[in-house]
């Protein structure tokens, strides 16, 4: 289910390599390869930490791992998921 625009979700980030956790927007129509480098390139930023999207994103409850090239939509994730990029 997508927020009120129906084209962004609000996911629930951990990044363990900055032991930091944050709620992000992502659009649902990017595959995962392209938020992960959104993401990386945003917290790469804040904490002043190099992160590449080489990383995996993972389903924190579900330990499922997404594939760069599906996209957001295609996938289990949705509103409130809570995700680890490691």
């Amino acid at each position: 289910m997508a927020s009120k625009n129906n084209n962004k979700l609000l996911i629930v980030l951990y990044i363990p390599t900055v032991e930091k956790e944050y709620s992000v927007f992502v659009p649902v129509g990017k595959t995962i390869g392209a938020i992960k480098t959104y993401i990386c390139d945003i917290v790469s930023e804040l904490s002043e930490q190099e992160l590449t999207n080489k990383m995996y994103l993972y389903d924190k409850d579900a330990k499922t791992l997404y594939d760069d090239n599906q996209l957001l939509k295609n996938t289990s994730i949705k509103n409130g998921s809570r995700l680890i990029l490691m």
